[in-house]
């Protein structure tokens, strides 16, 4: 197509050009923000509900369960080892932005007490809801080249090298998580915990599929 003519809106290759200019500082910050504020409200409500989910969110809810430690700084203290092995799969950037949503989760959770009260909280709700929103803040993380570390880490790397389902590699390493809260939970709070699980990873399922979206 000659340069003086203008291309049609919905043209395949305006639609290429655009889906791969990269985002822009302002809109990481705010995709963090978002992000990490629904990965803490969605901790809160499992936390409050005494569930547990998967990956490195589960295992800090799992160990906050036996030791008087807030969840949100069980799970920073927990990924310090994985920021090194994102550096070396998955770039310095994605490291650095990892690091940042980790201080930002932390963070939040700490000033969460002093703004939201929770008086009555319906564990099938906690479980939906909860793990839903968790799914949809570690999207939108992942869509602006971060994570909030642990087994999310270990999922992105692998979708990234061998373009493997992150959503599935997630649910397998998940399984694992929950395996292990069976001496610590009841039978009805674990099936919670696994509907949790479940709910964070169908979003990434659905919407996180290597080559749907080519944004950065």
């Amino acid at each position: 197509m000659p340069e003086h003519i203008p291309k049609a809106i919905g043209d395949p290759a305006i639609d290429l050009e655009r889906s791969h200019r990269p985002h822009s500082p302002a809109e990481d910050v705010y995709a963090f923000l978002i992000g990490s504020s629904f990965i803490v409200i969605g901790i809160v409500l499992l936390h409050t509900a005494g569930l547990i989910t998967g990956g490195m969110a589960g295992i800090a809810l799992l160990v906050s369960q036996v030791a008087p430690i807030q969840p949100a700084l069980l799970l920073l203290l927990l990924n310090i080892p994985f920021f090194l092995l994102a550096r070396r799969t998955m770039g310095t950037a994605f490291m650095v932005k990892t690091i940042v949503v980790n201080l930002l989760v932390t963070a939040l959770a700490a000033g969460v007490p002093n703004v939201i009260a929770i008086d009555r909280l319906d564990p099938w709700f906690a479980a939906i809801f909860g793990g839903t929103i968790i799914g949809m803040g570690i999207l939108s993380l992942a869509r602006h080249g971060a994570g909030v570390g642990g087994s999310g880490v270990v999922a992105l790397s692998l979708q990234k090298a061998k373009g493997w389902n992150a959503g599935k590699t997630q649910l397998i390493i998940d399984i694992g998580v929950l395996a292990a809260s069976l001496p610590i939970l009841d039978l009805s709070h674990f099936a919670l915990s696994a509907l949790s699980a479940a709910a964070i990873n169908a979003v990434l399922m659905v919407n996180h599929r290597p080559g749907r979206y080519t944004g950065y």
